[in-house]
């Protein structure tokens, strides 16, 4: 436990550079006094990690120290080849770079742990893209993509029918089942914005300025991901839908994600959305269904059900 601790240790101060005692004890959630005694074991070890004292300093590594990939699991060396997803990386325009990449790793690693990746890479392929579905990217991935690396603002224009002119800082991408979401703040009249989400797909015109932004200190894109998700998703529940619904639907309900409590026999409560749209999702589910609250989405089941009977009437 203790020694896979160390290597992330030297892995964080080789990626990020110079980090204080309180942030490296907070991300291994340790005391700092465990922290000290693991730099000094570090130390004794040969790892040339020296501390800046006074306001703004903390633990670094010598310049130019790196270490070799040396010391990886075959599990570890799975996640290796696991973590590239050559579908997304192309559309980003670095298909190419993370092939290269991927080729570079193998050669660096171990003969155990190389076969292993060798081994993942033949027999796992991740394909993030929903059945029948094209990947969501527009046309204009690339350029966002290259604003978010270089750190500079993108003029866009957003929408897909009335679009807006918008001058963004792009913090992260978000690749979410097939389709591509851009986190950035707005910038108008020199004032900074919110963070927002944005698709994409949407973006009818961008393009890179010269006009560099500083990141968020404490931005972390997955934690923001995340928040983001849980709100949306609660800004989206309109109340509570009460169904009878067959065993096979209720399976087919949960193999899609759908969150559904049993009250009684046959019986489910899930959130719902407006009565349109919940609509629309439930009647796939054909007779495996029955709207029993509330008298809206019911009244929106019979509408809809009866537009398609009359559709198809002999």
């Amino acid at each position: 436990m203790r020694s896979s601790r160390l290597l992330s240790i030297l892995m964080l101060l080789q990626t990020r550079g110079r980090m204080t005692a309180e942030r490296l004890a907070a991300e291994f959630e340790v005391s700092v006094r465990t922290l000290y005694r693991d730099i000094d074991a570090l130390s004794a070890a040969g790892v040339p990690v020296y501390a800046d004292r006074g306001p703004g300093g903390g633990f670094a590594l010598l310049d130019g120290y790196r270490t070799r990939l040396t010391g990886l699991t075959d599990q570890e060396a799975h996640t290796l080849i696991l973590a590239g997803l050559p579908g997304p990386a192309a559309q980003l325009g670095l298909g190419q770079a993370m092939a290269d990449a991927q080729l570079k790793v193998l050669a660096a690693l171990p003969e155990g742990p190389g076969a292993a990746a060798m081994r993942a890479q033949a027999r796992i392929h991740l394909d993030p893209v929903g059945w029948f579905r094209q990947a969501d990217g527009g046309d204009w991935l690339t350029v966002l993509a290259d604003g978010l690396w270089r750190d500079r603002r993108v003029a866009v224009r957003y929408g897909p029918r009335r679009p807006i002119d918008l001058v963004l800082e792009p913090l992260g991408l978000v690749l979410k089942a097939g389709a591509w979401y851009l986190i950035a703040r707005s910038q108008r009249n020199g004032a900074k914005g919110e963070v927002r989400t944005y698709r994409a797909s949407q973006v009818v015109a961008a393009e890179v300025t010269e006009e560099g932004f500083e990141r968020p200190a404490r931005f972390e894109l997955a934690t923001h991901w995340t928040r983001a998700q849980a709100d949306y998703a609660e800004s989206l529940k309109q109340g509570v839908a009460r169904l009878k619904v067959t065993p096979d639907a209720l399976q087919a309900l949960r193999r899609d994600g759908v969150e559904v409590t049993e009250v009684g026999e046959g019986v489910v409560e899930t959130p719902m959305e407006s009565p349109d749209w919940t609509a629309r999702e439930l009647l796939r589910l054909g007779t495996g269904v029955e709207v029993l609250e509330p008298p809206a989405l019911r009244e929106r089941m019979g509408a809809l059900a009866a537009q398609i009977a009359a559709l198809y009437a002999i």
